[in-house]
């Protein structure tokens, strides 16, 4: 499931865990229903304390992404409406922030529009 990556020191680790396991999930590379790793397993394989993955994975837990069964371990959610919900907070969030430095730059919304419909149709060309 997850592989090491880069920690940004500027941001609580288990706050980019739950980041990173959100983008998997919204992007399918994780399966509704799939089984999680386990704590242990995920800590190692990330270079994280086992504390630090268990405190993310009860945020989890919290937002309904990934349940508990007491025999079986731990799955991502079937919940096609919460992922999907998620997925539009993600990308609504990263709209938000794009549209705001674009202002701060001196752009209006027409000209966001624009470019932004430019840069589609160049990547419909490639």
């Amino acid at each position: 499931m997850l592989l090491k990556f880069e920690f940004n020191p500027n941001i609580p680790i288990y706050l980019q865990i739950i980041a990173e396991i959100k983008r998997q999930i919204v992007s399918g590379e994780m399966d509704p229903g799939g089984k999680v790793d386990s704590v242990r397993d995920l800590a190692k394989n990330m270079g994280v304390n086992p504390n630090t993955m268990q405190r993310a994975f009860a945020e989890l837990e919290r937002l309904k992404l990934i349940y508990t069964e007491r025999t079986s371990g731990r799955f991502i959610t079937k919940d096609s409406q919460l992922i999907e919900k998620i997925k539009a907070e993600s990308v609504r969030g990263q709209v938000s922030d794009f549209v705001e430095i674009m202002s701060k730059s001196g752009f209006h919304k027409l000209d966001i529009l624009r470019l932004v419909k430019e840069f589609m149709e160049e990547s419909e060309n490639e």
